[in-house]
């Protein structure tokens, strides 16, 4: 699996509220429309700049904070590929896959906004196509990538009736 996307940047901590604030987890159930707030208290520009395919560029515990579901999918609803972190909370990681979402651990450091991303999950790397670097990535165990290739957790367990061995 590859992505190539430009890279949004944010620090360290981004929290749960920070990806989709509470107040509009209870307005509606339309992810669509929740998408349209997604790191809103961050980067209120974040929505409008986006393009589908871009990558979510953050420092550690990405994903802190309250266990929110919406969080990953306002994000793969706000046309992004993939979040890129140093690490992450334990939580979100797990939802982000379940929901379909990639996560990438690596050094982020030297990621700039706006770079051009090339994310090889399989191959192991993310290759920085403006500055000319490769990264090595934390490599996902096999059933989580296969989880991903399915687009999440329940169209996995749809197509194979349970985890395959």
């Amino acid at each position: 699996m590859v992505l190539r996307g430009r890279a949004h940047v944010f620090g360290d901590d981004v929290n749960t509220d920070y990806i989709i604030s509470g107040k509009y987890k209870f307005k509606t159930l339309d992810m669509d429309e929740l998408a349209r707030h997604c790191m809103e208290d961050l980067d209120p520009e974040f929505v409008s700049k986006v393009r589908p395919g871009d990558l979510i560029v953050a420092g550690g515990n990405f994903g802190c904070g309250s266990s929110r579901e919406q969080a990953p999918l306002v994000i793969k609803h706000a046309g992004v590929a993939a979040v890129l972190a140093r690490s992450f909370a334990r939580i979100f990681f797990r939802n982000a896959i379940n929901k379909g979402l990639p996560v990438v651990e690596c050094d982020t450091s030297g990621i700039r906004d706006g770079d051009e991303l090339e994310v090889d999950l399989g191959g192991g790397r993310v290759v920085n196509l403006t500055r000319g670097t490769t990264l090595d990535i934390v490599p996902l165990p096999p059933v989580m990538m296969d989880i991903l290739r399915e687009g999440g957790l329940t169209s996995y367990l749809r197509r194979h009736g349970g985890f395959r061995l």
